[in-house]
Protein backbone atom coordinates (compact mmCIF):
# COMPACT_ATOMS: atom_id res chain seq x y z
CA UNK A 1 0.00 0.00 0.00
CA UNK A 2 1.60 3.71 -0.79
CA UNK A 3 1.93 5.73 1.73
CA UNK A 4 1.72 10.10 2.26
CA UNK A 5 2.55 12.18 4.75
CA UNK A 6 1.01 15.61 4.45
CA UNK A 7 0.72 18.27 7.43
CA UNK A 8 -1.70 21.46 7.92
CA UNK A 9 -2.44 24.10 10.47
CA UNK A 10 -5.43 25.08 12.43
CA UNK A 11 -4.90 29.07 12.63
CA UNK A 12 -6.20 30.79 14.90
CA UNK A 13 -6.69 34.81 15.69
CA UNK A 14 -8.07 36.76 18.26
CA UNK A 15 -11.22 38.99 17.43
CA UNK A 16 -13.13 41.21 19.15
CA UNK A 17 -16.01 38.28 19.57
CA UNK A 18 -13.19 35.73 20.27
CA UNK A 19 -11.08 33.31 18.97
CA UNK A 20 -11.16 32.33 14.86
CA UNK A 21 -9.78 30.00 12.77
CA UNK A 22 -8.99 30.01 9.31
CA UNK A 23 -10.64 27.28 6.72
CA UNK A 24 -10.84 26.25 3.03
CA UNK A 25 -13.45 25.53 0.82
CA UNK A 26 -12.18 22.49 -1.16
CA UNK A 27 -12.37 22.98 -4.83
CA UNK A 28 -12.07 19.64 -7.50
CA UNK A 29 -13.43 16.41 -5.77
CA UNK A 30 -14.59 17.80 -2.51
CA UNK A 31 -16.53 20.05 -4.00
CA UNK A 32 -20.49 20.76 -2.41
CA UNK A 33 -22.70 18.20 -3.22
CA UNK A 34 -25.92 18.94 -4.29
CA UNK A 35 -28.77 18.82 -1.58
CA UNK A 36 -32.28 19.59 -1.49
CA UNK A 37 -33.93 22.18 0.86
CA UNK A 38 -36.98 21.84 2.87
CA UNK A 39 -38.96 23.19 0.35
CA UNK A 40 -37.30 20.99 -2.43
CA UNK A 41 -35.17 23.53 -3.62
CA UNK A 42 -32.08 22.59 -4.67
CA UNK A 43 -28.99 24.07 -2.51
CA UNK A 44 -25.34 23.66 -1.95
CA UNK A 45 -23.73 21.78 0.94
CA UNK A 46 -20.64 23.53 1.82
CA UNK A 47 -17.51 21.40 2.70
CA UNK A 48 -15.11 23.46 4.79
CA UNK A 49 -11.64 21.58 6.10
CA UNK A 50 -8.25 23.19 7.16
CA UNK A 51 -5.51 23.96 5.14
CA UNK A 52 -3.11 21.09 4.11
CA UNK A 53 -1.08 18.91 1.79
CA UNK A 54 2.18 16.83 1.07
CA UNK A 55 5.36 17.13 2.74
CA UNK A 56 8.32 17.78 0.41
CA UNK A 57 11.00 15.58 0.17
CA UNK A 58 13.62 17.64 2.95
CA UNK A 59 10.94 19.57 3.98
CA UNK A 60 10.01 18.91 8.31
CA UNK A 61 6.11 18.66 8.76
CA UNK A 62 5.68 22.10 10.83
CA UNK A 63 7.41 23.65 7.77
CA UNK A 64 4.86 22.21 5.23
CA UNK A 65 2.13 23.07 7.31
CA UNK A 66 3.37 26.79 7.42
CA UNK A 67 3.56 26.63 3.87
CA UNK A 68 0.39 25.15 3.26
CA UNK A 69 -1.94 27.53 5.21
CA UNK A 70 0.23 30.46 3.02
CA UNK A 71 -0.39 28.60 -0.29
CA UNK A 72 -3.88 27.79 0.78
CA UNK A 73 -5.39 30.52 2.32
CA UNK A 74 -3.29 33.87 1.49
CA UNK A 75 -2.02 33.92 5.59
CA UNK A 76 1.77 33.73 7.32
CA UNK A 77 1.06 31.58 10.32
CA UNK A 78 3.92 30.78 13.17
CA UNK A 79 4.18 27.55 14.92
CA UNK A 80 2.70 27.66 18.47
CA UNK A 81 2.32 23.71 18.94
CA UNK A 82 1.91 20.15 17.51
CA UNK A 83 -2.16 19.32 18.03
CA UNK A 84 -1.91 15.74 16.39
CA UNK A 85 -1.20 13.39 13.68
CA UNK A 86 -4.92 11.86 11.71
CA UNK A 87 -4.15 8.69 10.14
CA UNK A 88 -6.33 6.93 7.51
CA UNK A 89 -6.58 4.96 4.23
CA UNK A 90 -8.25 6.34 0.78
CA UNK A 91 -9.25 4.80 -2.29
CA UNK A 92 -7.31 7.61 -4.97
CA UNK A 93 -10.13 8.55 -7.21
CA UNK A 94 -7.82 9.53 -10.08
CA UNK A 95 -4.66 7.89 -12.27
CA UNK A 96 -4.53 4.11 -10.21
CA UNK A 97 -7.45 3.83 -8.04
CA UNK A 98 -4.44 2.84 -5.54
CA UNK A 99 -4.96 2.25 -1.80
CA UNK A 100 -3.17 4.72 0.56
CA UNK A 101 -2.51 5.15 3.66
CA UNK A 102 -2.33 8.66 4.96
CA UNK A 103 -0.91 10.69 7.57
CA UNK A 104 -1.64 14.38 8.47
CA UNK A 105 0.08 16.10 11.27
CA UNK A 106 -1.52 19.25 12.44
CA UNK A 107 0.09 22.10 13.79
CA UNK A 108 -1.74 24.75 15.97
CA UNK A 109 -0.61 27.97 14.28
CA UNK A 110 -0.69 31.64 14.96
CA UNK A 111 -1.83 34.19 12.45
CA UNK A 112 0.50 36.85 11.99
CA UNK A 113 -0.14 38.45 9.05
CA UNK A 114 -1.88 38.47 5.08
CA UNK A 115 -5.54 38.84 4.25
CA UNK A 116 -7.49 35.57 3.92
CA UNK A 117 -8.73 34.15 0.48
CA UNK A 118 -5.55 36.36 -1.22
CA UNK A 119 -4.36 32.99 -2.75
CA UNK A 120 -2.86 32.59 -6.45
CA UNK A 121 -5.18 32.00 -9.09
CA UNK A 122 -3.65 28.55 -9.65
CA UNK A 123 -4.46 27.62 -6.14
CA UNK A 124 -7.91 27.89 -7.60
CA UNK A 125 -7.87 24.38 -8.78
CA UNK A 126 -7.52 22.99 -5.24
CA UNK A 127 -9.43 26.03 -3.39
CA UNK A 128 -12.46 27.46 -3.81
CA UNK A 129 -12.04 30.19 -1.12
CA UNK A 130 -10.59 30.59 2.49
CA UNK A 131 -12.66 32.63 5.32
CA UNK A 132 -12.45 32.83 8.86
CA UNK A 133 -15.17 31.66 11.29
CA UNK A 134 -15.59 31.72 14.96
CA UNK A 135 -13.54 28.65 16.70
CA UNK A 136 -16.57 28.21 18.88
CA UNK A 137 -19.00 26.40 16.87
CA UNK A 138 -16.26 25.44 14.16
CA UNK A 139 -16.54 21.94 15.16
CA UNK A 140 -19.71 21.37 13.21
CA UNK A 141 -18.83 23.18 10.69
CA UNK A 142 -15.96 20.92 9.33
CA UNK A 143 -16.48 18.46 7.22
CA UNK A 144 -13.89 15.65 8.43
CA UNK A 145 -13.91 13.83 11.47
CA UNK A 146 -10.21 14.10 11.84
CA UNK A 147 -9.92 17.45 11.39
CA UNK A 148 -12.54 18.22 13.97
CA UNK A 149 -10.74 16.16 16.28
CA UNK A 150 -7.41 18.74 15.63
CA UNK A 151 -9.72 21.79 16.21
CA UNK A 152 -11.74 20.76 19.03
CA UNK A 153 -7.70 20.18 20.48
CA UNK A 154 -6.84 23.78 19.25
CA UNK A 155 -9.93 24.79 21.36
CA UNK A 156 -8.79 22.47 24.52
CA UNK A 157 -5.11 24.13 24.23
CA UNK A 158 -6.06 28.34 23.71
CA UNK A 159 -8.63 27.45 26.43
CA UNK A 160 -5.46 26.05 28.91
CA UNK A 161 -3.24 28.46 28.14
CA UNK A 162 -2.65 32.59 28.06
CA UNK A 163 -2.07 33.52 24.53
CA UNK A 164 -3.03 36.78 22.89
Amino acid sequence: MLREISAGGVVVRASSEGWEVAVIEPNSANAPQEKRSEKGRKSQKIVLALPKGLVDPGENPAATAIREVREETGIDASLITKLGDIKYVYVRSWGDKQRVFKIVSFYLLKYESGNIDDIAEDMRIEVRCARWIPLDGAVRKIAYRGEKEMVQKAQEYLEAHALS
